[in-house]
């Protein structure tokens, strides 16, 4: 059963910074595109970053050049750095794989205030 479990997530003034992490479990890691995802209140969930097996990285155009995407595969793990956050980054952030896309966490919030 894939697992996956957010955390990091704060309450943070705009121009700051945050590290979001997730832990899977249940699933190949090291052969698996890891994702992370955002929804904000109302709105759908879209794709941020999203990392492959062997490091290839790609972004969503709004977090280009702020956000880094990165994993760990000693310790399952896959990170969101978050820098020069801004309000409009506010969302509940959640990983995904492409190992089981239908398989998600319960999201970790971030709050950038103005």
């Amino acid at each position: 059963q894939v697992q996956l479990v957010e955390s990091g997530g704060g309450l943070v003034q705009a121009g700051g910074s945050l590290r979001l992490s997730c832990a899977a479990s249940g699933i190949a890691f090291s052969i698996s595109t890891m994702a992370w995802y955002r929804q904000a209140p109302g709105k759908q969930r879209d794709l941020v970053a999203s990392i492959m097996s062997k490091g290839s990285t790609n972004y969503a155009d709004a977090v280009k050049g702020r956000f880094t995407i990165s994993r760990d595969n000693a310790k399952n793990t896959v990170y969101l750095q978050m820098n020069s956050l801004k309000p409009e980054d506010t969302a509940v952030y959640f990983c995904n794989t492409r190992f089981d896309p239908n398989a998600w966490g319960k999201g970790t919030l971030v709050t950038v205030s103005s």
